[in-house]
């Protein structure tokens, strides 16, 4: 938790959703460094698992980056960041890629907040089924602000809500694993009538 020099009376919960390529983690370091410009403290966590481009920076698909710490995916993870910042104080933190977070996330966030930091996360809105990322929309319902951002559909050029897996050149099956890192290889960004999952129900 912060001590009194960089504690203020109540934080906030930003949430910045969207699909794949609608420049969420561009987003989270623009507003990250608006802070440093302000000469205030911030710290960025990102999943280890999202291993993309580097594991010691959260970087956007355009090439930006911000120095961050990666944590594993559970409790130990959530347990390393609140140790961090009971060590080290900061006015803002930021998260990337919660949908990986397990829901235990969304209490962190919380407490950080009341603590008077100011949280903003990252994280896909759906999955390439169409269907919420749990610690996403739990976080999302109890964020002061949420930024929901749209790609452009790779087939219509409408405004994409969604995040279509490609497997071997066409759309992945609904039984495919929820969880697969990637990037313009293995997804791209659909609106709701382009969008596909076969076997779906």
């Amino acid at each position: 938790m912060p001590d009194e020099s960089v504690r203020v009376r109540s934080g906030l919960i930003r949430v910045i959703t969207g699909p794949m390529f609608s420049g969420k983690t561009t987003e989270l370091i623009r507003e990250l460094e608006r802070f440093r410009f302000a000469k205030k403290s911030v710290a960025a966590f990102k999943p280890s698992i999202d291993t993309r481009y580097t594991q010691d920076a959260i970087s956007s698909h355009s090439g930006l980056g911000l120095k961050s710490i990666a944590i594993e995916p559970n409790g130990e993870g959530l347990r390393s960041v609140r140790n961090f910042l009971a060590n080290n104080p900061s006015h803002a933190v930021g998260f990337d890629e919660i949908n990986f977070l397990p829901t235990e996330f969304v209490e962190l966030a919380e407490d950080l907040a009341s603590s008077g930091i100011t949280i903003l996360a990252t994280g896909l809105n759906l999955d390439f089924r169409g269907e919420p990322f749990v610690t996403t929309k739990e976080l999302m319902v109890r964020a002061d602000s949420v930024i929901m951002l749209t790609a452009i559909c790779v087939r219509c050029g409408r405004r994409a809500t969604r995040t279509q897996r490609i497997l071997n050149g066409v759309p992945a099956p609904y039984d495919s694993p929820v969880l697969l890192i990637g990037g313009k290889e293995a997804y791209e960004a659909r609106c709701r009538a382009c969008h596909e999952v076969p076997g779906a129900k």
